[in-house]
């Protein structure tokens, strides 16, 4: 499974339009709206990195009001219980 956190900067007026377009694509998991340079951050999940291909250029980048993206792949997800276990057996 691959992980991506795509950042998007969109027209101020079309923020909630495209929060919403954003949420409806598939393998869209989460979407948020945030502070920052950016104003949507949306979590994609594909079982293939070239999945990605038809989530950010294909499907994001092109909703009317979307001005750019910058997408960041994950490498490894830590959980809480993940942390704890580590712990567990002695390792800081």
């Amino acid at each position: 499974m691959v992980t991506a956190f795509v950042m998007i900067t969109c027209q101020a007026q079309r923020i909630s339009d495209v929060a919403q377009a954003v949420a409806e694509l598939p393998n869209v998991a989460e979407v948020y709206s945030v502070t920052g340079e950016f104003d949507i951050i949306a979590v994609l999940r594909v079982h293939e990195y070239e999945s990605l291909d038809e989530g950010v250029p294909g499907g994001i980048a092109r909703i009317e009001g979307v001005i750019s993206t910058t997408t960041i792949l994950a490498f490894r997800r830590f959980a809480r219980r993940d942390l704890e276990a580590g712990y567990d057996i002695g390792l800081s």
